[in-house]
């Protein structure tokens, strides 16, 4: 924004279509969308699930990375606006393979067997373990053993 209105005078920013803005903001950046909708905390999107929440980041990733392209496209003849779009848009492309990489990790944790340990004093000689299947993303107990009445904390 700064390399934008460096030394641009408020007649020309008004000339430009920015005169609200800059009446608002002066030359600082304020997050807001194109159409000049301000950014708010329901733009972040987490179920407490971590592949929907990834699944979630890639797409957001996508979406920035289509927005760059576009004002690219908008700013066809100013290299000085252009080089920055490029860079912000390349760095879309890493953040969305990252996240990429993120969710495979995530996916093949999930999809390793889990042991949980209840240590009980009174049966099996102080532990109980059961064995957990990663199933659909859900844990499902196998009963590899029987304490507490078949309680062992899987749930």
């Amino acid at each position: 924004m700064h390399q934008l209105t460096d030394g641009v005078c408020p007649e020309e920013l008004e000339k430009a279509g920015l005169g609200a803005y800059y009446t608002d903001h002066g030359v600082d950046i304020y997050p807001q969308s194109a159409a000049g909708v301000p950014f708010t905390a329901s733009y972040i999107a987490c179920k407490g699930d971590p592949i929907a929440n990834l699944q979630e980041d890639l797409a957001a990733e996508q979406k920035a990375r289509a927005t760059y392209e576009k004002l690219i496209d908008l700013c066809k003849d100013d290299p000085d606006v252009i080089e920055p779009l490029r860079f912000l848009r390349q760095r879309e492309v890493v953040h969305f393979q990252r996240f990429g990489e993120a969710l495979r990790g995530v996916q093949d944790k999930l999809a390793q067997k889990k042991f949980c340990m209840n240590n009980n004093p009174i049966q099996n000689n102080g532990s109980c373990l059961k064995e957990f299947n990663s199933v659909n993303n859900y844990n499902v107990c196998d009963n590899v053993c029987d304490c507490n009445n078949n309680n062992c904390g899987c749930r």
